[in-house]
């Protein structure tokens, strides 16, 4: 099991449209940086992941779950290089993380949201997992 970040701006996609979106979950589209297209090449169905609203918020708001492998991006007007997968909504997060909290918390002081902010889909140890989860009141954090 693998975790990650997915960055959304919420006038764009939100988690209430995350949400909306079902069981079947979405296309997480439109990424064109190399980086976050690998990490979502390397991607394993049910990994989780946090649903942050970048821009208006900067909060993690939601968990969610990786339902499709790598495929073509829909988006990407048939350009081979750009991939996706499709998440699913798994679980609200009682209490919203800010941004604000994770940089003022010593143990996250690596995770790539504050290392790497511009990365729109990023990695996440198991260690920074549990603890943005403790932090957001999930006392059972889905793995």
């Amino acid at each position: 099991m693998a975790y990650w970040l997915y960055k959304s701006e919420p006038f764009k996609w939100s988690w209430q449209m995350q949400k909306d979106a079902g069981e079947k979950g979405t296309e997480w589209n439109g990424v064109r940086n190399y980086l976050a297209r690998n990490n979502m090449r390397a991607m394993k169905i049910g990994d989780k992941g946090f649903f942050y609203h970048s821009n208006e918020g900067l909060d993690i708001v939601g968990i969610t779950e990786v339902c499709a492998l790598s495929h073509p991006d829909s988006t990407a007007d048939d350009d081979p290089r750009w991939d996706c997968v499709d998440i699913r909504a798994v679980c609200d997060m009682p209490k919203p993380v800010s941004l604000k909290e994770i940089k003022a918390n010593p143990k996250l002081h690596n995770m790539s949201l504050v290392t790497s902010m511009r990365l729109s889909v990023q990695p996440v140890t198991e260690e920074e997992w549990i603890e943005v989860c403790r932090m957001g009141g999930l006392e059972n954090p889905p793995r």
